[in-house]
């Protein structure tokens, strides 16, 4: 029997807010793959969902830290665009940036894509600081981290390479 003739099964609408405990519940043991799961299944039911948005929007950046397969940024980024309002698309952007780029430095992976990363996220931090509500400073603190991070980590830019044009 293979994978494709298993049906995935409903949740009911009245399990929703039971779901997305159990959602929050699963991440804070850290098992992101399978608060992603309970998220998906909301989302099959409640597409516009913002609470089930931001668990899986979490939940899939908790496993860019992970050894094997993790999500691919550009599949979360789909998620963080049907998120409600302009301040919460630049701001779950800017954490999936940073996210990724702290996986990266989990990862062993070179420290120039943990920069890179860690300078786009601070990019979109600064969009959502403009569009953050009174009383959120969210960005900000998230803006800071990735500062005390390249700190912490010593990164740097990578160097500049400046390639000469062959003459003719």
């Amino acid at each position: 029997m293979s994978d494709e003739s298993f049906e995935l099964k409903s949740i009911h609408k009245e399990s929703v807010a039971h779901a997305l405990e159990k959602a929050q519940t699963y991440r804070l043991l850290n098992d992101p793959i399978q608060a992603e799961s309970i998220c998906l299944d909301i989302l099959a039911i409640e597409p516009d969902n913002q609470e089930a948005l931001i668990d899986l929007i979490l939940a899939m950046t908790d496993q860019f830290s992970s050894v094997g397969a993790v999500p691919s940024k550009n599949d979360i980024l789909q998620y963080a665009n049907k998120l409600d309002t302009e301040y919460q698309r630049v701001y779950y952007t800017g954490l999936v940036c940073e996210r990724e780029a702290l996986g990266f430095l989990s990862r062993g992976q070179a420290a120039v894509f943990a920069y890179d990363g860690l300078r786009d996220a601070m990019e979109w931090y600064e969009k959502a600081e403009k569009l953050r509500p009174e009383g959120n400073d969210d960005a900000l603190l998230r803006w800071n981290s990735c500062v005390r991070t390249i700190r912490r980590e010593r990164l740097t830019p990578p160097p500049q390479h400046e390639r000469e044009l062959p003459l003719d």
